[in-house]
Parts: C-alpha cells; structure tokens; sequence
C-alpha cells in the first residue's frame, strides 16, 4: 500500500497525534494528500498555524521512501489502522482520548491471530527472588498453554510466542542488557512500538508504552509492583480499557508488593496459578484438558501440607516450596491467606512461622 509511507513519514511529527491523524484522513481521504497539501489546506483540515507549520517542515526534510528504506534496512515494517494485520484489539481501546487507537505501529516479527489470546506479564524492574520466580512458573504454565525480561525468556523456553513492547525506536536497544533479547523475540513472536526509528526512550515514552501493552491483551498480570512502578501505570490503562487484571499476592512486609495487594484489595484478581488466569478468561475450551497444579486437589489441603511444614523455627519461602512440592505462586498465595488467618506470620525477609493455636479454657 502506498498510502502507508506518508503514515510512516508524518508518524515523524511528534504534534500529530491520533485526534489530529484521524481529522487529516477525514479531511483529506489519503495520506499522500496530507503530504502535498498546503499551508490553507491543512488549516481547512483543522489544524493550527503551529502544527502546520511543523508539518510543511516535515514534507520538506523527510522521505517517505526513506523512511521505507530504513524500516526495510532494519528488517522492520510499519502498519496503520487501517491494515488488516493491525491488532483488532488496539481498534476496541477508544474509550477515552487519551486511550485512543494508534495511529501507527512499526513492527519486527509477526503478528498471528491466536495473539488476540494474550495476557501481559508486567512488574518491577528490581524483583525479589520470589517475584522472578513467581513469573517463571507463571509465565511457563502459560505459555505451554498459548498465553519484561523473565516473562519473554520463559515463554520462549518453554515452546511459547511472546510479543514485547518498547519504547523507543525498534533500531534502539534499551536497556542495554537485553542486548540478545529482541532478536530472540522477533524470531518467535514480536517486537513492536509506536515510535519511528531512532527515537529514545524517555520518561513519557513508558506510560504510553504501557498502554499499548493492555490494550493489545485479554488482561494483565502483575507480578510485583512498588509504590512507584510502572506497572501501576499499565493497569490503570488496562482499566480505562475493560481488560482485566491478575495480581501476585506478595508478603505484606515487601515494598515490592506494596501495589499488587493493594490492587487485589480493590478488586484484581488473586492468582496463586495459571488456571486463576485461564478461567477468568474462559480459556479452558480453547487451550484443552488443565491439569489442577495442586496434586492435593483442594485449597485446603494444600494449606494444611504448608501448615505442616511450619513450626516456631522461621523457615524462608524457598524452604517452604521446596519440601511442599508446591508452584512458587501458589505457595505465596496460601501464605499470604494463612496470615491474614492469623495462622503463620512472616517474621522478616520471606521467613515464615507458624503461630500457636490459645488453649482452650474449661470452665468448673
């Protein structure tokens, strides 16, 4: 389509957004009319003397076949609204203005239709040992089934697609230790963003990123989160556009899940395993036969096998798991429900104990 190098071209002009795109493409029909139109025209078309202006520079320093050249160059292609490959999703996220359609996605790898079956694994930069855990098993239950850094790397060890959002150009690596990871991604999956080539990061760039990673999703699944991550930004978009969301129940003495319980608080999902995931979706018909992950079979005999393990001795989560035989998950989850039981308590640094049970008072 030829159309899509003037999107490509005019995607360079930070003052079009989408309001602005969707108001040239009524008023003109075409890009490549907005490219040769001028000065009084692109006012008729609603725009003022400032962001016209902006625009006759464009036409007169960019390329559209330069752009193509480079997107080809960096084995990355650009697709509009009005592509039949543009995620149908980002089309359902017009709720608000700002939650509004992109108006282009530049893209590495493929887009496939069982990707409208996704769930976005989001946290904190820094985990904790049990957050890096928890979205391994999270993440690898869910991928065998079809659904940041560890969430991409598990999914594509265990057989999985995985689609990564940046946010920054697709020729920009950042950050600079996720050198390989891109190139992995794109093989089994994608790597896409709204920004043209070249452009870096900045402190805006992630918030509008994360919307992009909810609006492209069934829902989102928190992992950890502090009072400051950025996840919390993904799951007010994720809100504002009806998707769901999962939260990692965490200890209540961790910064890092200072916003995953509190989001659970207030209505998230608790999700000791990926079924929890699977059924609030209604995946179940369409990914086959879940085998339960708790051997046990119940709630509580699990937590009665976890009740076993403990005595007045604190003994550290890993401890826990390991001589349950229980996901890393499901074991915080149960911890985190046995103590508001009053029945453990963590008495720092994910040590637990079990509290002793009153002895019962006769009367005479």
């Amino acid at each position: 389509m030829d159309d899509i190098k003037y999107w490509a071209a005019l995607s360079r002009v930070p003052q079009l957004g989408t309001v602005r795109f969707r108001r040239l493409e009524s008023h003109f029909g075409t890009m490549d009319r907005v490219w040769q139109a001028g000065r009084s025209e692109l006012k008729a078309a609603g725009l003022d003397d400032r962001v016209a202006d902006v625009v006759l520079e464009a036409q007169r320093t960019v390329s559209p076949d330069g752009e193509m050249e480079r997107l080809q160059t960096a084995g990355a292609h650009v697709l509009n609204w009005n592509h039949p490959g543009y995620p149908p999703r980002l089309k359902e996220t017009a709720t608000r203005r700002r939650y509004s359609t992109l108006r282009a996605r530049y893209c590495k790898g493929q887009i496939l239709p069982e990707d409208e079956r996704s769930v976005a694994v989001v946290g904190t930069r820094n985990p904790t040992t049990y957050g890096r855990e928890a979205a391994t098993a999270l993440t690898a239950d869910l991928a065998r089934r079809g659904i940041d850094g560890v969430a991409h790397r598990v999914a594509l060890e265990n057989g999985g697609r995985t689609i990564a959002v940046v946010a920054n150009g697709l020729d920009i690596i950042y950050p600079r230790d996720h050198a390989r990871l891109p190139q992995q991604v794109q093989e089994r999956g994608a790597v896409i963003s709204e920004h043209p080539l070249g452009v870096r990061p900045d402190a805006r760039s992630f918030p509008r990123r994360n919307r992009l990673i909810s609006g492209m999703t069934l829902g989102t699944l928190v992992v950890e989160a502090g009072e400051g991550s950025g996840a919390n930004w993904t799951v007010r978009h994720a809100l504002e556009q009806n998707r769901e969301v999962f939260c990692v129940p965490g200890s209540i003495f961790s910064p890092a899940s200072v916003s995953t319980n509190r989001w659970i608080q207030q209505g998230a999902k608790l999700v000791s395993n990926y079924t929890d995931v699977l059924e609030e979706l209604n995946l179940n018909s369409v990914t086959g036969q879940i085998p339960m992950p708790l051997p046990a079979a119940e709630t509580g005999d699990a937590q009665g096998v976890l009740l076993g393990q403990l005595d007045h001795e604190p003994k550290h989560i890993d401890d826990i798991r390991r001589h349950a035989g229980l996901p890393t998950a499901t074991v915080s989850g149960l911890l985190t429900l046995l103590e508001i039981q009053g029945k453990v308590k963590q008495v720092g640094c994910m040590h637990y104990i079990r509290v002793r049970e009153p002895a019962a008072a006769y009367g005479h």
